[in-house]
């Protein structure tokens, strides 16, 4: 039975480890994922093949583990999925990540790719390479990045808004000031984005959206003057996630897994969890 984006959220909050629940109060989650189990489709998520889910979790039973064996073979464990969630004009995210022992980084100043909000104004199934607008919030050389590129707009009445293209790439980076993943343990993180208004009386957009980042619970990227949209794209809204871990080819350093745990979006901040125990049999109960 296929349910609505409301109904499946209200759903999903009803199942939300109680530490989960302290944080969010009810307000505004779009969907939440634990990594469990396997059975990812029926929660929703889609466009994806492979699920390898190991313990030693953040909370809970499980996580969801990305490996790469060979620099010229894509990710091995898990692939690639998405999630659409109810449109809107802003939305956070919040999951925990960790890092394999020994991690090294790809080399470039931009790879590798772990995580992405698109909107609207591209389909279900648009890849997020060459889109109207594609968010990035992933760890580069270290850092916390939060980015953005809208390639496909280079033909637009109004042009690109993330800069100019750059070896047929364009993009806006918001990286934190200093390095941050740089072990192997559980960190949390948050970001939030804001899409800026328009003034379409003057044909213009306004520098007043958000960009902003937490690293376990600590703001580390505050920006509150960024233009993502034009006025080409009044009705945009962010309404779909993607989770695709992804090192260029040629580009990994050596053999390395990473893993992802306590996934939310909402419209709101959902915050780190208040702890980290395993959840009881009740809570980990499903729709």
């Amino acid at each position: 039975m296929v349910r609505s984006p409301l109904v499946f959220a209200v759903l999903v909050f009803a199942i939300l480890p109680r530490t989960a629940m302290a944080q969010t109060s009810g307000e505004g989650l779009l969907f939440h994922e634990t990594f469990d189990d396997a059975a990812l489709k029926s929660r929703q998520w889609y466009d994806l093949g492979r699920v390898r889910i190991v313990g030693q979790a953040a909370a809970g039973e499980g996580c969801i583990e990305y490996e790469w064996t060979d620099a010229n073979q894509p990710v091995q464990g898990s692939s690639p999925m998405r999630h659409q969630f109810e449109p809107t004009k802003e939305v956070f995210l919040r999951f925990y990540l960790k890092l394999s022992e020994g991690w090294g980084w790809s080399g470039r100043s931009y790879h590798p790719h772990l995580t992405h909000f698109m909107t609207t104004e591209n389909s279900a199934w648009h890849g997020p390479a060459a889109s109207r607008l594609t968010l990035y919030i992933e760890p580069v050389n270290g850092k916390l990045r939060l980015a953005a590129q809208d390639i496909q707009n280079q033909d637009a009445r109004h042009g690109l808004t993330q800069g100019p293209l750059k070896g047929g790439y364009n993009g806006m980076f918001y990286d934190s000031p200093g390095v941050l993943f740089a072990d192997d343990q559980w960190h949390c993180v948050e970001a939030q984005f804001k899409l800026n208004t328009l003034d379409l009386d003057k044909d213009r957009a306004n520098a007043d959206g958000i960009v902003r980042g937490w690293f376990d619970g600590r703001l580390v990227v505050d920006r509150t003057n960024v233009v993502l949209r034009s006025p080409d794209f009044p009705d945009m809204r962010f309404n779909q996630f993607l989770l695709a871990p992804y090192f260029g080819p040629g580009l990994l350093p050596h053999p390395q897994k990473l893993w992802i745990d306590e996934l939310a979006v909402g419209t709101s901040r959902i915050g780190p969890l208040a702890s980290t125990r395993p959840r009881s049999s009740t809570e980990n109960a499903r729709p």
